[in-house]
C-alpha cells in the first residue's frame, strides 16, 4: 500500500504535504511545533488535520505489518496463490485481512476439524463440487470407516456438511456481501429482561431502529443498558433474503446436491457466520459511536479549556455542602490562598447571620472581586445565601457559578497532596473552585480530562482511546495558548511540546534552586532538556521578565534573527516591540513573497512573527466570550413561559445543548430548538461557553426540568 498517496486521497492534500509532515512525524516532531513552526512544509495544515495525519498513518502501517505478517504466514503454510496475494495487497481494513486470513488461520477443534480427521474432506468437496458420478449416498458409502468413527452414510454426510459449512463461513467474498447487507437491511433491536423494572432505559424496552442509520449516542445507550442487565439487544435480518444470496453464490444450476448445500448453507449462516458478523458489526457501530461521541467530548473540552482567564481579580471560593459544610478559601490575583475557613449555613440556618458577618469581614480584608459558587451539591441554597449577603455589601462583588466536575478528583490525587500538603482535603477542592475561574486552562490540566464532566457516554467508551485523544486536546489547547515558564506547575508544563512529566519536575527544581528563568536559552541547563526538546518547547514558553522581548512572544528562537531583521528594515525595534508601539506593519509590506525571501524565512513565518510583534503576550482566549457575572438569584419557580434570558452554554451533545440559565438546573435546549434553520449538529451552532439568548419553553417543577428555545429570538 503506498501511504503516503493515501493520505493525500483521504486528507484531500497535496503530494507535498503528506510526504512533508510524515517525515517530520518520524523525525520526532511534536504536534503542536510541527503545526506551529513547520508550516511552509506542511502547506498550513493544522493541529487537528495533523493529529488526523497521525491517527491514520500509525494505522495504516499496522495494517501492512499485519499483512505482512499475513503473507509470511500463508507463503510458510505453501499456500499462496498470485490471486490471493492480490487480495491480500488491495485489502484496506483490519476487518478485510481478517476475512482473508480465515481459512488459514490455525484453528481450534471444530466439528469441520474433527470431520477431516476422519476423512471426510474428499466427500465434502464432492459434495460442494456438485459434479457426482452417482448418488450422493452411495459416494457417502467410500468414506464409511469405522476405525475413524464413521458408521453410516448419514455421519459421513454430516461431517462432509460440517467441512463444507466452515469452507462458506471462511469465505471472505461471502463474509463482506452478507456484512454489507446487514448494514443495508439490518434492525438493532433491544428487549427488556424483565419488563416490570423500572430503570433509565425503560424507552429501549421495545426497541427497533435501522443498521444503517441508528444515531451513536442510542448506540452507546443501548451497549450500557445491556452491560447493566436491563436490556437484551441484537440484530434482526431477513434470515432467507440472506441464505438465497449465499445460496447464488454457491449452488449451481441443476446441482444434484441442491437440498443439501441449502441446509449447509442455512447451518454455516444460523451457526457460524451471523453471530460473527452481529458482533462485528455492534464493535463498529460502537466505534463510530465512540469516533462521533469523542469528537463532541474534544470540542467541548476545548472550547472550556479556552474559556478567558479572571485576570488581576481576588477571588472568594465556595464549595457547596451539606453534612461537611461550605468549604471557603481566600485566592489573591496570583492564584495564592490568602486563607481558608469553613460555615455550615446550609444545614444551620441559627447561625447564617454570624458566618454571613464572618464572610463579609473576609471579604472587606481581602477585598475579594468575585465569589466562585461551586454547581454541585447543596449550590441552590448557597447561591441564594451569596445572594442576600451581596445586598449588605457597600462594594460592588459578583458571582460566578463555576462548574466544579472533577474539584474532588483533584483534591484526593497525589498532585493536590503535593500542592497543599498541609490543607485538608476538603478545602482543596474550594482552591480549585477559585483557580479555574482566574485561569481554566491552567488549574482543568490538573484534572483528568474525563472528570471535567463535558462529554457524553464518557465511561462506556474505549478508556485508552479516549484518555489519549483528550490529552491530545488539551496539549494543543496548552501550546496554542503558550505558558508563563516561571508561574506554570509541572501539570501545565507537561503538556508543553517536547516536555514531558520527568522533564517539567526538573524546571521547576531549576526554578527553585536558581530562580526566575531570565531567557529562554537558560532552558538548556535544565537536566534532560536537550536541543531537540529545547526546539520543541522553547516558542510555546513564555518569560515576561525577560531582557529579550521575543522571548514574551510566540516567535521561536530560530526566527529571532529574522524578526529583528524586519523590524530593522520597517525602522522600528525591540524596544517599541517592548512597549507595544508597532501597528499595521503587516500593511507596511508590499510584497511578502518577497520580503520573506530576504529575510530566509517563508510567508506563513512572515505572517506568525508580524501578528507577535504586533501584539505580544497576547492571549487568545481573550477572543473568547467571558462569564455570566451574577449579583441575583432566580428560582424555578421565578420561570414562565416565554421568559427570555441570556445564559452559558455548559454542555453540548448529540440531542441538544445544556444551558445555565442562572437556575440550580441547566435547561436543555433540544436541537430542534437551536435555530430556525436546520442544524445537523449542536455543534455547528453552539460551543461550550458560549453566551447565549434563551426562551422558556417549560417547566417541569416535579421533575426539575426546564426546556428552552434559541428559535425566534431577536
Amino acid at each position: 500500500m503506498d501511504i503516503l498517496k493515501k493520505l493525500q486521497q483521504e486528507f484531500n492534500i497535496q503530494d507535498f504535504q503528506a510526504e512533508n509532515t510524515v517525515k517530520l512525524i518520524d523525525e520526532g516532531n511534536t504536534i503542536p511545533f510541527i503545526a506551529r513552526y513547520r508550516k511552509e512544509l506542511t502547506g498550513s495544515l493544522d493541529d487537528q488535520i495533523i493529529r488526523g495525519i497521525y491517527d491514520r498513518l500509525m494505522y495504516l502501517r499496522g495494517l501492512d505489518e499485519k499483512r505482512a505478517q499475513i503473507v509470511k504466514t500463508i507463503e510458510e503454510q505453501g499456500n499462496m496463490t498470485p490471486e490471493l496475494l492480490l487480495k491480500i495487497e488491495n485489502a484496506e481494513t483490519v476487518t478485510e485481512l481478517d476475512d482473508i486470513y480465515r481459512p488459514f488461520r490455525p484453528k481450534r477443534r471444530t466439528r469441520a476439524t474433527i470431520a477431516k480427521e476422519k476423512g471426510l474432506d474428499g466427500l465434502a468437496d464432492i459434495i460442494y463440487g456438485q459434479k457426482l458420478l452417482m448418488t450422493v449416498e452411495d459416494h457417502a458409502k467410500m468414506f464409511i470407516d469405522a476405525e475413524k468413527g464413521v458408521n453410516t452414510v448419514e455421519e459421513a454426510i454430516d461431517g462432509a456438511k460440517d467441512i463444507i459449512a466452515e469452507k462458506i463461513s471462511d469465505d471472505a467474498d461471502i463474509r463482506k456481501m452478507l456484512r454489507d447487507e446487514t448494514f443495508k437491511t439490518g434492525i438493532v433491536t433491544s428487549k427488556a429482561t424483565d419488563s416490570e423494572k423500572q430503570s433509565v432505559y425503560e424507552i429501549y424496552y421495545d426497541y427497533n431502529e435501522p443498521v444503517k442509520s441508528i444515531a451513536g449516542h442510542r448506540v452507546l445507550a443501548l451497549n450500557r443498558g445491556e452491560k447493566e442487565g436491563f436490556i437484551s439487544v441484537s440484530i434482526a435480518v431477513d434470515t432467507e433474503n440472506l441464505t438465497s444470496k449465499i445460496a447464488k453464490n454457491i449452488i449451481l444450476k441443476n446441482s444434484q446436491t441442491t437440498d443439501i448445500l441449502k441446509d449447509t448453507i442455512e447451518d454455516s449462516f444460523k451457526r457460524l457466520i451471523f453471530p460473527s458478523i452481529e458482533r462485528e458489526i455492534r464493535n463498529e457501530l460502537t466505534e463510530k459511536a465512540e469516533e462521533k461521541s469523542m469528537k463532541v467530548f474534544n470540542k467541548n473540552l476545548k472550547q472550556l479549556l479556552l474559556q478567558p482567564p479572571i485576570k488581576d481579580k481576588v477571588v472568594l471560593a465556595l464549595d457547596p455542602g451539606y453534612k461537611a459544610g461550605c468549604k471557603i478559601a481566600i485566592i489573591d490575583q496570583t492564584g495564592k490562598t490568602l486563607d481558608t475557613t469553613v460555615v455550615y449555613f446550609t444545614i444551620n440556618p441559627k447561625k447564617t447571620d454570624i458566618e454571613k458577618e464572618e464572610l463579609k469581614n473576609l471579604i472587606e480584608k481581602y477585598h475579594v472581586d468575585i465569589i466562585a459558587v461551586g454547581n454541585g451539591t447543596a449550590s441552590r441554597e448557597s447561591e441564594i445565601f451569596v445572594v442576600n449577603m451581596l445586598k449588605e455589601i457597600e462594594r460592588k462583588v459578583y458571582y460566578v457559578m463555576v462548574n466544579e466536575a472533577g474539584a474532588s478528583v483533584y483534591s484526593a490525587s497525589k498532585l493536590g497532596a503535593e500542592e497543599f500538603p498541609d490543607m485538608d482535603v476538603a478545602l482543596r477542592s474550594a482552591v480549585s473552585i477559585g483557580r479555574r475561574l482566574q485561569d481554566p486552562l491552567a488549574e482543568l490540566v490538573k484534572i483528568d480530562p474525563k472528570s471535567i464532566g463535558v462529554g457524553q457516554y464518557q465511561h462506556d467508551m474505549n478508556q485508552k482511546k479516549l484518555s489519549e485523544e483528550l490529552s491530545g486536546v488539551v496539549e494543543d489547547c496548552v501550546n496554542s495558548v503558550g505558558v508563563d515558564l516561571n508561574t506554570a506547575s509541572p501539570s501545565l508544563l507537561s503538556y508543553v511540546s517536547g516536555i514531558s512529566s520527568a522533564v517539567s519536575k526538573n524546571i521547576l527544581k531549576y526554578r527553585e534552586e536558581n530562580g526566575k528563568f531570565k531567557t529562554r536559552k537558560e532552558l538548556l541547563k535544565v537536566p534532560k532538556l536537550g536541543p531537540k526538546a529545547f526546539e520543541q518547547c522553547a516558542g510555546f514558553l513564555r518569560i515576561p521578565e525577560s531582557d529579550m522581548v521575543l522571548d514574551n512572544t510566540g516567535v521561536h528562537p530560530e526566527s529571532y534573527k529574522a524578526a529583528e531583521e524586519l523590524l530593522n528594515i520597517l525602522g522600528y525595534s525591540l524596544e517599541d516591540v517592548k512597549n507595544k508601539n508597532i501597528h499595521g506593519i503587516g500593511d507596511k509590506v508590499s510584497n511578502k513573497k518577497e520580503m520573506a525571501d530576504k529575510l530566509g524565512i517563508g510567508v506563513p513565518t512572515l505572517d506568525d512573527i508580524i501578528k507577535e510583534l504586533e501584539k505580544p503576550g497576547r492571549d487568545p482566549r481573550e477572543d473568547m466570550p467571558a462569564p455570566v457575572l451574577r449579583s441575583d438569584v432566580l428560582e424555578m419557580d421565578d420561570l414562565k413561559e416565554g421568559m427570555i434570558l441570556k445564559g452559558t452554554v455548559r454542555n453540548v451533545i448529540d440531542f441538544g445543548v445544556f444551558v445555565d440559565i442562572g437556575v440550580h438546573q441547566d435547561g436543555l435546549v433540544h436541537i430542534s430548538e437551536i435555530s430556525d434553520g436546520y442544524v445537523k449538529h449542536p455543534l455547528d451552532a453552539v460551543s461550550v461557553g458560549d453566551i447565549v439568548d434563551v426562551k422558556v419553553l417549560g417547566v417541569d417543577l416535579k421533575k426539575k426540568r426546564v426546556s428552552l428555545t434559541m428559535r425566534g429570538i431577536k
